[in-house]
């Protein structure tokens, strides 16, 4: 075993923090914490605030880019995540099953029509702000 450079001295605390100069970013540690105060205040659970985490950077998905992505069942990830986000306003639908175009291009072009398109979900604003307030309470 090395020889503890920690001075006799400290040897009955409960803990020592160590020196900044010898620490990176820390911020991580205060996740769990963070993440039990935001799922008692927004009223959601811990899997949803992760799911929002990971959508935040995008303008907008679909459930099969998110479910290989995000690694779970297409079924699953709509029925356990999307749908009750939804429910809740924190996702909506960005695009709907209507909003293709009908043009001679676009048949020709492209591979979904108005018959065969998947919907683009996106994250609203409200959802936006709370991962946000995620993030600020890990560097807090």
């Amino acid at each position: 075993m090395p020889k503890s450079r920690v001075a006799k001295s400290k040897m009955f605390r409960d803990f020592s923090k160590m020196k900044t100069r010898y620490l990176g970013n820390n911020s991580l540690k205060n996740i769990r914490r963070v993440r039990n105060e935001l799922c008692e205040s927004a009223g959601i659970t811990q899997s949803r605030i992760e799911f929002l985490i990971w959508a935040y950077d995008l303008e907008f998905f679909t459930i099969d880019y998110a479910s290989d992505d995000y690694s779970m069942n297409k079924k699953n990830l709509y029925d356990r995540v999307i749908r009750p986000l939804i429910e809740t306003g924190h996702v909506y639908k960005h695009f709907d099953k209507l909003t293709p175009s009908q043009t001679a291009d676009d048949h020709l072009f492209r591979d979904e029509t108005k018959y065969n398109y998947r919907v683009r979900y996106a994250i609203t604003q409200k959802a936006r702000l709370l991962v946000q307030r995620f993030y600020r309470g890990l560097e807090a």
